[in-house]
């Protein structure tokens, strides 16, 4: 195995775990719905997505990573577990 082939191998290996805290992350979203029904909020919360959007921006920071392409990932993430949300709720378009 060559150097890169090396480098490559830990690459598939980060992303494989990245994908599979994505997954932790989306699946909190049944419980995340479940708190917003008791507590009779809707599924957007405009004020906690931008304290998360924040929150990611400031340790993206941290790390030295580009900011902006840390909260738009962000947004990806957010935007799936609304979709999540909706969808457990039975008003979703997803599978």
């Amino acid at each position: 195995m060559t150097a890169i082939d090396e480098v490559r191998s830990k690459i598939e290996k980060l992303d494989q775990d990245i994908i599979s805290l994505i997954a932790k992350r989306t699946d909190l979203a049944e419980e995340v719905l479940e708190s917003k029904k008791e507590e009779h909020r809707s599924i957007n919360d405009d004020t906690q997505n931008q304290v998360v959007l924040d929150r990611a921006a400031n340790i993206a920071t941290e790390k030295n990573l580009d900011s902006g392409a840390v909260k738009e990932i962000y947004e990806i993430l957010i935007r799936m577990s609304i979709e999540r949300q909706h969808e457990l709720s039975g008003e979703g378009n997803l599978p």
